[in-house]
C-alpha cells in the first residue's frame, strides 16, 4: 500500500495545490470559481496519464510508459502554471489593489506554459529545438489559415494596451448603437445596450470603424451632454421662458443630473416651417449615468413642464389645431363656482384661514394663483425673502433647516417636519415680510396654490382686527417649532408664546401699513 502510495506521490501533491487554490479562491475571489473546474479537468488527465504509465510498465511496453510519463509530467505542469496564475492574478494582485489587464496576464501565463514545457523537454532527454522549430512551421500555417481571427487577437491586444477602450465605457459605433463595454476578451468586445441586449463586435472592426466613447473627454470621465425639446407660443419672451425654466432646472437637484456643468436652456428656433405659430427651446443637461437616459429626460420633463405651469406659460398648441366648444355663459359660470367652492373647502379646513368668514374666504379663493411642484422641487428656500404663501391641496413635502456649526458655517439640510396636504407653508413670509426660516422639498409632484400679500391686503385693511388674530395663530405656530428645537417647558412656551404674538402684531401693522 506504502509503495502504491508512494508511486503517486507526484499526482498527490498536484491534487493538494489544486484543493489549496480551490480554498484560496472560494474565501478570496468566489466569481473566479470557473477557472477552478478548468484546473480540476487538467489535474484528472494528469492522474489518467500517471495510471497509463503505471500499466504500460505492468504490460512490458516502456516506449508507452515514457509518452504516458512525458504526458503526466506535462500536465503536472499545466496544473502549477495555471494554479500560479489564478492566484497571483485573479486572488492576490485584486486583494491589495492592483489591476492588471487580462491580456497580460494571459501572456505571463503563457509564457510560463512555455518555459515549463521546455523544461519537461529537456528533463526527459528531448530536445527543445526541434520542438520549437516543428512549431513555428505549424504556427506559420495556422496563421494564414485564420488571419481574421488573429486579426481581432491582434486588435484585442491592441485596445487593452494603448487604453483607448476600457471595461465600463459607453461607447457609440457606427451604425448608431449604444452599450457599456463589459469585457475585452482576446477576439471580440463585449457591449451590453439599454434595452438588455448584447452586442458581440469583433476587436478588428472597432480598429478599423469610427467609434464615439459617451461621457468622456481629454481621457477624463465626465457627463455626456443630452437635449430636451419644448415648444412655447412665440408670443412670449424667450428671455423670459429661459430664466423661468433656468431657474427650475437650477433651484434643486434632479437625480442623474451633473451639477458641474450645469443645465442651460436655450431658444433654438423662434419659427420654421410646419411649426409658425411657436418657438423650439431646448434643455441641456449632462447626465451622470447612461444607463438610465430616458427617465432622467423625463424627471427634466417633468420640471419643465411645472415651471412653466407656475410661470403662467402654456406648452404651444399647433395654430391649425381647432377645438370647439360648447362655451356657453351659463356653464362657464358654473363651473367657476364648482372651482370657486372647491378652494374655499381647502381654506376652510387649514387653522390659519379659521379667523376669515366666508365673504373674506371666497375673495381669497378667486384671488388663489395655481403654481405647481413636481417631485424633488424647493418650494421654498431657507433665508429667501418672498411676500406670499403656499397653499398644498395635494402632495407631501418636507420642511428642512440648515442649522450653523461652531464655525458659523451652514450644515447640510436636516428634515424637521413633513406636510401633507391640505397644508399652508411661508404665511410670515406673507404676514411679516421676513424671510424664511426654513425650506420647503417636495417629496411627491404636488398642487399648490400661492397667495400674495396684495391679495391679502384688502382684507386685512377691510377688518385689522385679523391681524391680531392671525398673529395668535403665527406666534403659536413659530413657538412649537422652537420648542421642538430647544425643549422648552411649559411656562417658558407661554411666556415665549406671549412675547411672539406682540412681536409678530407690530410686524404685520408695520408690513400692512395698519
Amino acid at each position: 500500500m506504502l509503495k502504491f502510495l508512494a508511486s503517486f506521490s507526484d499526482e498527490l501533491s498536484v491534487l493538494a495545490v489544486v484543493f489549496l487554490t480551490a480554498a484560496l479562491v472560494h474565501v478570496l475571489a468566489p466569481f473566479k470559481r470557473h477557472k477552478i473546474r478548468r484546473l480540476l479537468l487538467v489535474a484528472v488527465g494528469q492522474l489518467a496519464s500517471a495510471a497509463l504509465a503505471i500499466g504500460f510498465h505492468r504490460l512490458g511496453l516502456p516506449a508507452w510508459e515514457l509518452r504516458a510519463n512525458l504526458a503526466c509530467d506535462l500536465l503536472a505542469a499545466v496544473v502549477f502554471v495555471q494554479a500560479a496564475g489564478v492566484a497571483l492574478f485573479d486572488v492576490l494582485l485584486p486583494r491589495i489593489g492592483v489591476s492588471v489587464l487580462s491580456i497580460t496576464s494571459d501572456l505571463a501565463v503563457g509564457f510560463t506554459y512555455i518555459v515549463s514545457t521546455i523544461a519537461v523537454l529537456r528533463g526527459a532527454g528531448l530536445n527543445p529545438t526541434e520542438v520549437v522549430a516543428t512549431g513555428a512551421v505549424v504556427s506559420a500555417v495556422v496563421a494564414l489559415s485564420l488571419q481574421s481571427t488573429l486579426g481581432n487577437i491582434l486588435g484585442g491586444v491592441a485596445l487593452q494596451i494603448d487604453g483607448s477602450i476600457h471595461v465600463g465605457d459607453w461607447v457609440q459605433l457606427e451604425n448608431g448603437r449604444q452599450g457599456k463595454v463589459t469585457k475585452i476578451r482576446w477576439r471580440h468586445t463585449v457591449l451590453e445596450t439599454r434595452d438588455f441586449s448584447t452586442i458581440i463586435v469583433p476587436n478588428a472592426t472597432l480598429l478599423s470603424t469610427n467609434i464615439t466613447i459617451l461621457g468622456r473627454r481629454d481621457g477624463k470621465p465626465v457627463p455626456a451632454r443630452y437635449w430636451v425639446y419644448f415648444n412655447v407660443d412665440h408670443r412670449f419672451s424667450p428671455a423670459r421662458v429661459c430664466d423661468v425654466v433656468s431657474e427650475a432646472l437650477s433651484a434643486a437637484p434632479i437625480e442623474r443630473v451633473a451639477l458641474d456643468p450645469k443645465p442651460s436652456v436655450i431658444c433654438v428656433d423662434l419659427a420654421q416651417e410646419q411649426r409658425p405659430s411657436f418657438a423650439l427651446y431646448a434643455v441641456r443637461y449632462w447626465l451622470t449615468d447612461l444607463a438610465v437616459d430616458d427617465p432622467t429626460s423625463s424627471l427634466v420633463r417633468a420640471r419643465i413642464h411645472a415651471a412653466l405651469g407656475r410661470a403662467g406659460i402654456p406648452l404651444a398648441v399647433p395654430a391649425t389645431k381647432m377645438f370647439v366648444e360648447d362655451h356657453d355663459e351659463q356653464r362657464a359660470r358654473r363651473k367657476q363656482e364648482e372651482e370657486r367652492a372647491r378652494r374655499v373647502a381647502v381654506l376652510r379646513s387649514l387653522p390659519f384661514f379659521q379667523v376669515l368668514d366666508e365673504t373674506e374666504l371666497t375673495s381669497l379663493a378667486d384671488r388663489l394663483r395655481f403654481a405647481p411642484f413636481v417631485r424633488g422641487e424647493t418650494m421654498t428656500r431657507q433665508g429667501a425673502v418672498a411676500h406670499w404663501l403656499y397653499l398644498m391641496e395635494h402632495g407631501k413635502a418636507e420642511i428642512r433647516t440648515k442649522q450653523p456649526d461652531n464655525a458659523g458655517i451652514a450644515v447640510s439640510d436636516r428634515v424637521v417636519s413633513t406636510l401633507v396636504g391640505p397644508a399652508v407653508f411661508g404665511e410670515m413670509g406673507l404676514m411679516t415680510g421676513e424671510p424664511r426660516t426654513a425650506s420647503v422639498v417636495a417629496v411627491t409632484d404636488t398642487t399648490c396654490y400661492r397667495l400674495d400679500k396684495e391679495s391679502f391686503a384688502d382684507i386685512v385693511a377691510k377688518r385689522p382686527a385679523i391681524a391680531e388674530e392671525l398673529s395668535h395663530v403665527l406666534a403659536r405656530r413659530r413657538v412649537e417649532l422652537l420648542a421642538t428645537r430647544e425643549s422648552m417647558g411649559a411656562a417658558q412656551r407661554s411666556a415665549k408664546e406671549a412675547s411672539e404674538r406682540e412681536r409678530i402684531l407690530g410686524a404685520i401693522q408695520n408690513f400692512f401699513g395698519l
